[in-house]
């Protein structure tokens, strides 16, 4: 699967945050032990095995701080590295490098940490239909969302403004399913795409007979699938979500359902470690 690539022009803004909030362009420290002049060379090292996510946001950050900074992809995005790999090289004003090291390092590390937690989630399921979903750090979706597509999940709808997504809140305030996707549907129109939370067969009954187009069995044993996919006969979509774990996604993988959906991916990836080794040059 071909992941777009990030718009670096358009992240400029989001990662001149980021170094402003760290204090880049008054490191007291480097510049008050390191010349103006000085120029170092040096490596960013992976420190524990993961799938790598992030590289161009790294290079960014430093030609940011410093246009002389030149940055060497050792490593391609989306592959597999192992603790101790040279995954980027480094050379330019040895300030520049060292004031933007722990924005690089961070953006990476959480990244490939997302990269890393769908891959493992992503080996346990036949076909590309893992998908994550809005729990993601806030300004940082549309990052994170990349990190899954480099491990190779897919993105759910991208915000609130997206396709009708009707869950159990909506349910409780609105009456229920039926009248809940029925009210959807007049509101916008039959080429809308409404999807519904269900929690058991009574509920995806009503979803079909409202027209839905896709149902999200949220929380449910394995057992449900059986009655509930005869129900729908492809004529509706059926997606799982709610408490997939990499212990039990294998389990859920068997149940020949359009797809599946976990807020793990973004909310709960470990972190990939890396460093940044620095020498004169």
């Amino acid at each position: 699967m071909k992941v777009q690539k990030l718009d670096n022009r358009a992240l400029r803004p989001f990662l001149r945050q980021a170094l402003k909030e760290d204090g880049a362009w008054n490191d007291r420290t480097t510049r008050g032990v390191i010349p103006s002049g000085q120029m170092a060379k040096g490596a960013i090292l992976a420190k524990s095995d993961g799938i790598l996510a992030g590289l161009p946001l790294a290079a960014e950050v430093f030609k940011i701080l410093d246009k002389k900074c030149r940055f060497r992809v050792l490593k391609k995005e989306g592959s597999r590295v192992r603790s101790g790999m040279k995954v980027a090289g480094l050379e330019g004003p040895a300030q520049a490098l060292l004031s933007g090291e722990r924005v690089a390092l961070n953006l990476l590390s959480h990244l490939s940490g997302i990269a890393t937690l769908t891959r493992r989630f992503a080996g346990r399921i036949k076909g590309s239909r893992l998908y994550d979903t809005r729990k993601t750090t806030p300004l940082l979706r549309s990052l994170e969302r990349y990190a899954v597509r480099v491990g190779g999940g897919m993105n759910h709808r991208f915000n609130l403004s997206g396709h009708v997504l009707i869950k159990d809140n909506h349910l409780k305030l609105g009456g229920g399913v039926y009248p809940c996707v029925q009210a959807a549907r007049r509101k916008y129109g039959r080429d809308e795409f409404i999807e519904v939370e269900v929690e058991n067969f009574n509920q995806a009954s009503e979803a079909l007979r409202a027209g839905a187009d896709i149902i999200l069995v949220d929380n449910a044993p394995p057992q449900i699938f059986d009655k509930i996919l005869k129900l729908v006969r492809r004529k509706m979509q059926v997606e799982i979500s709610g408490g997939l774990t990499l212990k039990n996604i294998k389990k859920y993988s068997r149940i020949p359902v359009d797809r599946f959906s976990s807020g793990a991916l973004t909310h709960s990836a470990p972190s990939v470690d890396f460093s940044v080794e620095l020498f004169p040059s």
